[in-house]
Formats: structure tokens, sequence, C-alpha cells
């Protein structure tokens, strides 16, 4: 059982809340957040970057694993950054609170207006504008010129390291469309008219999501200190990345890492690869998503029906693919609970109603002999759940609905229906 997951008087619970009393409240399916949990799990991973010594720590949550400006405004009060891959995202990290000067704008295709808008909003633009290629860097020299202004540069540094990952959320080789060679950095340091209107600032890496071995974490920031040497100015910041796993299957606690660990992997690494070298203190920016936002939430829906064919057990819910689509996307394993306590008895097929054989939360999961109406979770989807949502097969998105730190529920993001649908 989850930590955040219990049962008390054989009804589960999400920290505090009752989860069979909310869904009185709220038609399924929705999504249930935790205040208490995700500012724990903010408040943890900045803490471990204190406790490991690591100068100025920057969290800068990446709001493509959940861009709900409720839950934003929390990790805002906390102190949080943001890391944003779209003019949407910008505008929805600003409207929360985070200010732009805590802001680093990471993602392989800028376009031209949205550089112009985010240069514009204040006075220095971003904190960061994390350049992936020497066309894009081209494009924010073009646009601030234009706008007199100084743009902050952090060249995303491809370290050509490949991690223990799904393939399509590893980003850390020179086959992926993400950051720079060495030598194309220098290319572009090299080209003077490129500096006028720009500063650079720092250097990032990103090798990847989900990860639970640190091996290619370790190479990769190695290389990103010695890049960092080599860079003609003192950097500002050196931005780590994110993708740090969670547990999502009961196997992976075993081998994910703890912060503590992580944290000090960093520091070890700053000191033999940057600190031997160079004395100044260099700011530590991190871009966490999963890491503060899976287990903040879970997805409740109800049982439509049971379905049989020979020996298959399909259990027919009312959330689908549309609603959270890890599982069908990269088959990734979340854990399913039924919300009244009961022995588990039967090999279910856990299925959506949507019209694809991928739509499928789990199968040959072991569950009590469920039946029409009966509640069930699907835990950890905290995180690329509703953000990642469509309204595929025409059906209406979740309501998102907050359970706070005073006990009380309120929703943050109404259910949406055919009505509401262009």
């Amino acid at each position: 059982m989850k930590n955040q997951l219990s049962y008390k008087n054989g009804a589960l619970h999400f920290e505090r809340a009752n989860i069979s009393q909310i869904a009185k409240k709220f038609p399924t399916p929705f999504f249930l957040y935790s205040e208490t949990i995700l500012k724990n799990n903010y408040s943890a991973f900045y803490e471990a970057a204190k406790k490991a010594k690591l100068h100025e720590p920057l969290i800068c949550f990446a709001l493509k694993s959940n861009s709900n400006k409720s839950l934003l405004k929390i990790l805002a009060k906390l102190g949080s950054g943001a890391d944003i891959v779209s003019v949407g995202e910008f505008k929805r990290a600003i409207e929360a609170g985070i200010p732009a000067e805590k802001i680093v704008f990471s993602g392989v295709g800028k376009t031209k207006e949205e550089i112009k808008y985010v240069l514009k909003a204040s006075k220095h633009g971003p904190y960061s504008f994390n350049v992936e290629s020497i066309e894009e860097l081209e494009l924010i020299s073009e646009v601030a010129k234009k706008l007199d202004k100084k743009a902050r540069i952090c060249f995303r540094l491809n370290p050509v390291v490949q991690p223990i990952t799904h393939k399509y959320i590893s980003t850390g080789n020179k086959t992926h469309k993400f950051g720079m060679l060495l030598d194309d950095v220098f290319t572009a340091i090299e080209n003077k008219k490129l500096w006028k209107h720009c500063t650079l600032v720092g250097l990032s890496i990103h090798i990847g999501s989900q990860l639970l071995d640190l091996k290619a974490t370790e190479k990769a920031i190695g290389k990103l200190c010695e890049a960092a040497l080599l860079m003609p100015n003192n950097l500002e910041f050196l931005d780590v990345g994110g993708g740090l796993g969670v547990d999502y299957h009961p196997d992976d606690s075993k081998k994910m890492p703890e912060l503590k660990t992580y944290m000090e992997l960093i520091h070890r690494s700053l000191e033999k690869h940057y600190y031997a070298y160079r004395s100044k203190p260099v700011r530590v920016v991190f871009e966490p998503g999963r890491k503060i936002s899976a287990k903040a939430g879970i997805l409740v829906m109800s049982v439509l029906r049971n379905k049989v064919s020979e020996d298959n057990n399909f259990l027919i819910v009312d959330g689908g693919m549309n609603d959270f689509m890890r599982p069908s996307l990269y088959g990734a394993y979340h854990e399913l609970f039924p919300v009244k306590k009961a022995p588990a008895k039967k090999l279910y097929h856990v299925v959506g109603p949507i019209c694809e054989t991928s739509d499928c939360f789990g199968s040959g999961r072991k569950l009590p002999a469920l039946k029409q109406d009966d509640l069930i979770i699907l835990a950890d989807t905290g995180a690329y759940g509703y953000s990642m949502g469509s309204s595929y097969n025409l059906r209406g998105r979740p309501a998102e609905v907050l359970f706070k730190d005073n006990g009380k529920t309120l929703i943050i993001n109404k259910a949406t229906s055919y009505e509401d649908l262009t």
C-alpha cells in the first residue's frame, strides 16, 4: 500500500481525504489532489538540496507535468519557479504568481511570437531561455535587438548519454531532438554578433524522465561541469534538469534513489568536476515535475460493468485513456485500488470506454469482485494526467478537485461536457 493511501474502517483515504465521501459530491471520473502532499513533496525536494549544500537552489516546477493554476499558486507561495515550454505555460506561471525571474523557457520549437511575448513581459525577460539550437539563438538575438533588450541565455547541452527509461521519454542522446552538442555550443559562442543582445548566464542538461538509475545522470552532470569550465565567462547557474522517478510499480521502491542520494551525487559531481577548478559559487537549478506532483494526485473512477470473455474478466470503468494517457502511451504501470476494502479474488483487465484497444489501465490485476457503481482509483496521477488529456471520442474532461489542508474540498477545474466542446 502506498504511503499516501490507507484504509480506515474499510474505506480508502487519500492522505486524510475519505474518497467515498468526496465521490458523493462530484461525479466520476475526477482527479483528486492533496494540498498537503504537494507541499510536502516540494519542501522535501528543496530541503534535500539545501542539506547537500547546493548553492541557492532554484526549483523550477515543470508545468508540462501539471499546469493547474490552483496547484501552481500553492507552489508559488513556497518559492517555486517554473520550467515552461510554451507561451501558454509562461502566461499560466505568471498568473499563478511565479515571477519571470524564476522561469526557464525550454523546448526546441520556440516561435518568434513566443520569444517576443516573453521578452516583453518583464524588464529582462525570463530567468533564461534554455537554447536548443544555433538557429534558435539567432532568432532570440534578432528579436532582442528589435526590442533593444538583452536576453538571458542558457545552452541546453546534449551530453550524449543513454539513461535507463522508456525510449519516448529519453532526451539526452544525439539521436534525440533535444539540446546541443558541445561543438555546436562553441560555434554559437564564437559568433560574436549573436551576443550583442544576448548574455550567456548558464548551462543546462535534461536527459530524460522517470529516472531510477542515476549512472547516466552522474555522467551527464560531470559533462555539464566540464563544459561550464570551457565557457568564456563565469556562469550564474548550472541547470541539472529534472526527471527523477517515482515508485509507480511496487518493485520501483527497491531501486528508486532517495532525494538525499540524488542531491549528494550532484554535490560530489560539482566538487569533483567544477569546484576543483573554480571557487566562485554557481547556483543549481532544478526542473522537477513528477517528483513534486505525481503522488499528489489520484484518478477516481466508477465501475460501469463487468464483461467476461471465457477466462478474461474485463472491468469497464468510466475513466478512459483520454483522461489519463500514460498507460496507453508508454505502457506505464499505475496501481489500482478499490475504494471499499475487500479481499482480492479475481484477475481483471481494467479498461475504459474509449474505442482503442490500448485504453487499458492494467491487465491481470488482482482485485475484489467489483460491480456497477463501485469506486476504484488509479494511483499517482498528479503528473502527466489532466495536462496530457483530451476530449477524444467527444468525451467531456473530468473535474479536478483539491483536498485542502483544512479538510475542505474545492473544485479547481470544473468538468466539461459535450456542450463545452468546439
